[in-house]
């Protein structure tokens, strides 16, 4: 699988803009802060603002409890409770479709950000599943925003990496390299491209048509 570029899916609200072992330590990077727009800073605040309720957003009956069952599987040693597991992953994959991006990329970088560790703090500061650093809700402008709330972590992480992929225009390895704090070096995505080739590939699916969801399925 490639982590050269992919096709740019920006959902409504972005788009206005600019568009492992459960051992290991937190793996997060120190995320730098980046001037942006006020503009930027509008659309990323409404689209982490927005509330809709979490749901599998893949069309066909069959295919939705097949991916929820073959994900729950693969993700049992990480999170070995099931109905906790089967709440995360409908979560995550809500997510990651409303921000465009493809579920089982977001369950790569879960695992090699924190290892599914809901409480994981990095030595930067880091924290929670996809190790979002606490400036972001300054930037974004909701100082109350708990970081470790289930929903909240990885409606922060599905944004912010959206935000990057739409500034390196669908690159995904240097958005990756954004999102960990380490642009232009090769460790941190080829870690999460081995997680997701390794844990995460499921076949392309049909999304549930939603108009606040890009619906187009990740090539």
């Amino acid at each position: 699988m490639s982590l050269g570029r992919i096709p740019r899916r920006v959902t409504g609200i972005l788009a206005v803009a600019i568009g492992c072992s459960m051992a290991l330590p937190a793996m997060a990077g120190p995320q730098q802060y980046e001037p942006m727009s006020a503009s930027v800073r509008a659309a990323l605040h409404a689209a982490v603002s927005d509330r809709g309720v979490p749901e599998l957003l893949i069309e066909d009956e069959i295919e939705r409890e097949r991916w929820l069952t073959t994900m729950s599987e693969r993700l049992r040693r990480w999170v070995p409770d099931e109905r906790y597991r089967e709440e995360l992953l409908v979560t995550i994959h809500y997510e990651a479709t409303r921000a465009g991006l493809d579920p089982q990329l977001v369950l790569a970088v879960i695992q090699v950000e924190s290892a599914f560790r809901k409480y994981a703090i990095s030595s930067a500061g880091a924290r929670g599943y996809m190790q979002i650093m606490p400036f972001w809700v300054d930037v974004i402008g909701r100082p109350d925003d708990n970081l470790f709330h289930m929903r909240t972590n990885l409606r922060y992480g599905s944004i912010i990496l959206r935000h990057y992929l739409d500034i390196e225009k669908g690159d995904l390895f240097r958005a990756l390299g954004r999102y960990n704090g380490s642009l232009g070096r090769a460790t941190y995505p080829n870690l999460v491209r081995t997680a997701w080739e390794g844990n995460w590939i499921y076949p392309t699916l049909q999304l549930a048509a939603d108009d606040n969801v890009d619906t187009r399925a990740p090539n």
